[in-house]
């Protein structure tokens, strides 16, 4: 499950970043730090890791100076910026967890208003091809997703920053039984899109559909169980 799950979350970060650095042909380094002053997200990636935001930002320019296109710059450092994120999780405190989660899911919600194909390629980038929900969903949906992002990360070192126990991971794999069995009952065979997208092609809408319905079955737990099955879906 844990593989199929950390792959339906889509980041908007890298998205928004790879969207700005396109509109430019020759962006210098300051240019591009200046355009990002505005994303939370961003910031405080900037804030709690200054190598990775220049290795990231020095990626971008450099893709972009070599004339990829922006779906290229997205689709390579979507997952590195995924990646930091979902260790962040692990110290996240419950509610920024779960915060993070719905807004993830108000999200995929959103884009499968448009289409079932925009939906699958949000969620699934690596299978055909990602989309920029920058250019088709709303403004303010994803202001709120990205608060919520540096939100979280901001809090994962915070204070009141969360360790995740031993009991914490028995009581996620004990609650995540039932819900897969409520969801294979449902989803039959085809629940193995979860661990297998690329089988997605020609099922996009009972792709998207099933991680919808496997989130929002994690959301209607209450919050420390719901925060720790998060994080034990999407550890490593």
């Amino acid at each position: 499950m844990k593989k199929g799950v950390r792959i339906a979350i889509a980041v908007v970060v890298g998205i928004a970043a790879a969207s700005w650095i396109y509109r430019d042909k020759e962006p210098t380094a300051e240019q591009l730090d200046a355009a990002f002053s505005d994303m939370p997200s961003w910031q405080v990636i900037k804030e709690q890791e200054p190598a990775f935001r220049s290795k990231i930002q020095d990626q971008m320019l450099a893709m972009n100076k070599a004339g990829k296109t922006e779906q290229q710059i997205i689709d390579t450092i979507q997952p590195q910026i995924l990646n930091l994120q979902m260790a962040r999780l692990q110290t996240a405190p419950d509610a920024n967890v779960v915060e993070y989660m719905k807004l993830n899911i108000e999200q995929i919600a959103a884009m499968q208003k448009l289409s079932d194909d925009n939906c699958f390629r949000f969620v699934y980038p690596e299978v055909k091809g990602g989309v920029n929900p920058m250019r088709l969903l709303d403004k303010g949906l994803t202001q709120r997703r990205m608060e919520a992002d540096a939100n979280m990360m901001r809090a994962s070192a915070g204070p009141n920053k969360h360790t995740v126990t031993q009991e914490e991971i028995a009581r996620a794999e004990t609650d995540v039984v039932p819900i897969i069995q409520k969801l294979t009952q449902k989803y039959g065979n085809d629940i193995e899109l979860l661990q297998a997208p690329n089988k997605g092609q020609g099922k996009e809408k009972l792709s998207c559909d099933l991680v919808q319905d496997l989130w929002n079955n994690v959301l209607a737990l209450p919050e420390p169980q719901a925060a720790g099955l998060i994080r034990y879906s999407v550890s490593d």
